[in-house]
């Protein structure tokens, strides 16, 4: 008897996770297709960071090596992890660490309240010639080199500055500023004030523009004056910006301006102006020790990053707020 022939067999329906992927694939060639111009001219600022921030991080090898030029990062020998023992037992550590977090509590404290303030106060004003006109002076400063604002405060805080000679009119003793450590941590921050102050209000007034209007109607009917407004509408109105802008600061929270730093200080004020990127470029730029300061640099990031999670976590369970 002979055989039937066989049925041709049914094509199988691909499984979800496949169908899935598919569907993915399409997503994205369809919105490559949509965008592509979009696409390209991004390509240069992602060129960019690949290239100078990325790509560079296979230099962090130096930290674990004794580093030499004429080695190279591969051809180093391997010394594990002496750069950051060396690092926590030397004499400047206790120091370093002490002076970067205090300058940088000192900001927390005073200077990233002051743009707040400042929007606030500005939003509060009706008079609209007078507003710009605050604003665009206190956005002045912003504009000026941080080499001019140095140069000025050595020149208005000079033993015959003008700062000295207002304290002579008044019978008081010429300070020497700029070279006594006991200023030197309220110059930089006071100085960083007056220079970011007005440039920082900006994101704060620009989410002050988002806030309905009838919220400060209704506020109104019910009797509630200007302060109650911005206690209970202006300020929860804002507050998701304020979190996140202190998030991103407690982020760099171990990270200070070397650029400011170098300028301001001298070996008179080493005591309370040293820090950790002011080691850095001492110890790695003057002293080509790059391994120890690639150590010490990496360090500093790692300690960042831990800041800066924590406090997006912390955000995140005590208010709605976070970064991501």
């Amino acid at each position: 008897m002979a055989a039937s022939p066989r049925a041709p067999h049914a094509p199988q329906p691909d499984s979800p996770a496949k169908q899935r992927k598919l569907e993915r694939r399409s997503l994205i060639k369809k919105d490559l297709k949509r965008n592509k111009f979009i696409y390209l001219l991004a390509l240069p600022i992602i060129a960019y960071y690949g290239i100078f921030h990325y790509g560079p991080m296979y230099g962090l090898l130096m930290a674990f090596k004794d580093f030499s030029i004429a080695d190279g990062i591969w051809g180093s020998r391997w010394i594990s992890f002496d750069h950051f023992e060396n690092f926590f037992n030397s004499y400047y550590f206790g120091r370093l660490i002490r002076n970067t977090i205090l300058i940088n509590i000192y900001e927390l404290l005073f200077a990233f309240p002051a743009p707040i303030l400042l929007a606030l106060l500005l939003n509060e004003i009706r008079g609209r010639i007078f507003k710009r006109t605050v604003q665009t002076i206190s956005y002045l400063p912003h504009f000026i080199s941080i080499v001019v604002v140095v140069g000025m405060m050595f020149d208005f805080l000079a033993r015959d500055g003008l700062i000295n000679q207002l304290l002579g009119f008044f019978g008081i003793d010429s300070i020497p500023f700029m070279s006594e450590p006991g200023w030197f941590r309220t110059l930089f921050v006071g100085s960083g004030i007056w220079q970011g102050l007005g440039w920082g209000s900006i994101i704060y007034l620009a989410a002050i523009a988002t806030i309905d209007p009838t919220l400060y109607e209704a506020a109104k009917m019910d009797g509630a004056g200007r302060f109650k407004q911005v206690l209970h509408i202006t300020i929860p109105g804002i507050m998701p910006t304020i979190v996140i802008m202190f998030i991103l600061n407690m982020g760099s929270m171990m990270s200070v301006g070397s650029e400011k730093v170098l300028l301001m200080y001298s070996p008179l004020t080493y005591e309370t102006a040293d820090v950790i990127s002011t080691f850095v470029y001492r110890r790695g730029v003057l002293d080509s020790d790059y391994g120890f300061t690639t150590a010490v640099g990496l360090f500093n990031s790692i300690v960042s990053f831990i800041l800066l999670v924590a406090s997006n976590t912390i955000s995140k369970r005590v208010s709605e707020h976070k970064l991501w």
